[in-house]
């Protein structure tokens, strides 16, 4: 039988490491960009998977250009796209609304709410084909709480959860969901590093998320579109 095709957008970084390895357990295809060289090595020797069911390929998923050639690559090489799990973001704060420079916002759009954007677009088209799929986006508790001190965040996560339910509403009556997952803190080195004075212990671990993420990824998630889902732990 034809293994199932899962692309990662951002699928080497700690959150999105866990999801692969989730995700081809259960037997996937995995296909998922990189920016890091170093990382993309690493995730190839984490997954152990032979050639003809992994495609690892550097894009910046902020070309759109780059993200559309990227997908109909995976398609040619595995077949039909089951599954998106749109993975790249990155925090900063800082800012109030009156202070956020016009760089620092279009640099919070660009890389949590245009990457996923770009990602659905160009991903949606080869699960019409299938009949079937799951996306999967990354948005944040900061959507619906906005804390203060990182407008340009908060507009970019909530767009995350606009993106998941305009896509929901377009699809779902062709076999086609999108749900959003919103973490608050992820016990990973970077926001250890980020907030090294903080309590670790109930930050949600990224494979617990993955878990969540996988099961959005399956059949028997069906019933679920739309959603934007917490996935806070008991912080």
């Amino acid at each position: 039988m034809q293994h199932p095709v899962a692309v990662l957008a951002g699928g080497t970084g700690g959150l999105g490491r866990q999801v692969a390895t989730r995700l081809a357990h259960r037997g996937f295809c995995i296909a998922t960009t990189y920016l890091v060289p170093d990382e993309a090595e690493e995730v190839e020797q984490l997954l152990g998977l032979p050639e003809e069911r992994l495609l690892l390929r550097r894009v910046d998923c902020t070309e759109s250009e780059a993200v559309d050639a990227f997908m109909s690559a995976v398609a040619e090489t595995f077949g039909p796209i089951n599954v998106l799990a749109s993975l790249v973001g990155r925090w900063a704060g800082g800012r109030d609304v009156a202070d956020t420079d016009n760089a620092r916002f279009e640099r919070m759009i660009d890389l949590n709410l245009r990457t996923a954007f770009f990602a659905a677009r160009a991903a949606i088209p080869h699960m019409r084909k299938a009949n079937w799929g799951r996306i999967i986006l990354v948005g944040s508790r900061a959507a619906v709480e906005t804390p203060a001190g990182q407008a340009a965040y908060n507009i970019a996560k909530a767009g995350i959860i606009a993106l998941a339910g305009s896509i929901a509403r377009e699809t779902g009556d062709e076999g086609v969901t999108a749900n959003a997952v919103l973490p608050s803190y992820i016990d990973t080195p970077a926001f250890r590093s980020a907030i090294p004075y903080a309590d670790y212990v109930d930050w949600p671990t990224p494979d617990e998320i993955a878990a969540v993420i996988d099961f959005l990824a399956s059949e028997d998630s069906g019933v679920i579109n739309g959603v934007a889902l917490p996935v806070y732990g008991h912080v």
